[in-house]
Parts: C-alpha cells; structure tokens; sequence
C-alpha cells in the first residue's frame, strides 16, 4: 500500500509532489530534534497537527509539542498503530530496546525512519519485520528554526517514493539531501557536528574583538550576525568558498593578514581533523 496516492507525471512536471495531507506520522522520542522535524512538518502546512503523535517516557518535553496541537501519549506502540510514517528520535543506545517493542505492531504499510547517529540501516532492518521499508535520516540542530541541513539514505526496501515523500515532508526544515547511506556518517561530522565547530569559531572571533577592546556583549552579536551572513552568501551566491574569500581578500589589507595568522596555526587542517574524526567516532557507534 502506498503512502500517498498522488504521483502522477505530466508534461510539465516530471513528477507531482504526492499528496500527503491524509498521512498519519508519528514520532518516538521528543527531543530537539523530533521537536524540529516535526515544526518542519506543521509549518509546510501539508499535515494538520492532528495527524501527529509523539511519545516519550515522561512530560518533559511534550507541552511543546501540545501547543502545536500534536497528540502525545507514553506509549510507543500507539504511536506505531496510529501512524504509517514513523520517525525514530531516541539515543542510539535505546535504539534496539525500543525496535524490539514496537516490531510486532509494524506492518507492511510502515515506514521507519531512524535519526540515531551511527545505527546502520542494516542493524535496524536485523530489529525490525522483514521487507520494512527503513530510511536513515541524520539532521542537525538548526532543523529547531528552519534552518537545517538534513541527508538521508534509503534501506533495501525502500526507494524513490520513499525519499520523495521524505524531501517533501522535509524541505520546510532546512536543505533536504538523499546519498548512500556512507555519507550519513560524513554527514555527522560536517553538519551535526559542524555546528558545534562553528560555535567555536564565533567564540574565537568574538573573544578576538574583546582583546581589541569590544564590548563582550556587542562582539557576540556581531560575530553571530558575521557568520550568517557569510552563510547566506555562501549558499545563495553559487561561488564557491575560495573565490569569496578572493573578493574580501584585497592585496596587503587586513584580511590577507588575518587569514595568514589561520593558516599558520594550521586552522585549515585542525577543521578538517574535526570533520574527520566526529566521522570516524559515527563509525565506531554504527559497530557497537
């Protein structure tokens, strides 16, 4: 049985985005990033907040989720019966724990999507019925605004139609990517865990402008809004990286002299260690 039943192909579109304002979803775990993912969904305006539900063990975090109109409940299995599209947001520790509650209530007509760092697609289809369609999916933090920057990877039983739902569901979240499933790793380490390396960063630059006397408070800010703005540029101006940093870089100005002093404390390849290594410790998860 299809998710959705709209995907017909015309002459002047190459394929429809399917229907989805009757698909029930529904989310295990209700941390930041289900809480993300799930604003994502409501502000798409393509699923009313009542075709949601969310479980989690306690209250904590589910008023949020109320507020926006969401069904919540503490027990996974509803969640699983109540829905066809099931997101997956618990630690991954918890992952084989909670699959070998809910296996008996999934069907042929589910699809679960895993957002738990380093658990392999081939591990959750060993957890879960056979011929379950699965689908890995690794966000990352700024998905709470809108902004996020998501790749997913398909499992052996799901496909175009799967990854098409998801891209459209998804998109209001941020940048929404399919690859093989290799590059979730990499992905952790570029985007989930790059935000985290981009904060550091605009620690360093702010706390840089405070040594030259700026306020703390000011140099935060400006540092916050420094960094988006390149952001936007980078992502909307098609250029790549290197030749924006040529149009700031006039010969011997302030900038040259700047990057310089980066470059001989090795910061281009202390970036790309961190990348590499928050890669390699996904690795080490996705085999434990």
């Amino acid at each position: 049985m299809n998710l959705s039943q709209s995907s017909v192909k015309t002459s002047d579109s190459p394929a429809l985005q399917p229907d989805v304002s009757q698909l029930k979803i529904g989310f295990i775990g209700a941390g930041n990033m289900a809480f993300g993912i799930a604003q994502g969904i409501i502000a798409s305006g393509k699923v009313p907040p009542s075709n949601i539900i969310i479980s989690a063990p306690s209250m904590n975090n589910l008023p949020r989720f109320q507020e926006r109109g969401v069904s919540v409940t503490h027990l996974n299995d509803e969640v699983v019966d109540r829905s066809r599209l099931v997101f997956l947001a618990v630690k991954p520790h918890l992952v084989p724990k909670v699959l070998n509650g809910i296996s008996g209530n999934v069907t042929q007509e589910h699809v679960i999507v895993s957002m738990a760092a380093g658990i392999t697609l081939e591990t959750l289809e060993e957890l879960l019925p056979a011929g379950t369609r699965v689908i890995r999916i690794m966000p990352n933090l700024p998905c709470m605004l809108l902004e996020g920057a998501l790749l997913l990877a398909c499992g052996s039983c799901a496909g175009q139609e799967e990854e098409t739902l998801l891209k459209t569901l998804l998109g209001p979240c941020g940048l929404v990517e399919a690859g093989p499933e290799p590059w979730i790793d990499a992905h952790v380490g570029l985007s989930g865990s790059g935000v985290a390396f981009v904060y550091v960063f605009a620690e360093a630059l702010a706390d840089g402008a405070v040594k030259m006397g700026m306020p703390s408070a000011l140099a935060r800010r400006i540092a916050a809004q420094t960094i988006l703005g390149a952001g936007v540029l980078l992502r909307d101006s098609g250029k790549f990286p290197a030749e924006l940093k040529a149009e700031v870089c006039t010969p011997g100005g302030t900038t040259i002299h700047g990057i310089h002093v980066l470059e001989k404390g090795g910061f281009r390849a202390a970036t790309m260690g961190a990348v590499e290594a928050a890669t390699e410790r996904a690795r080490e998860l996705g085999k434990k």
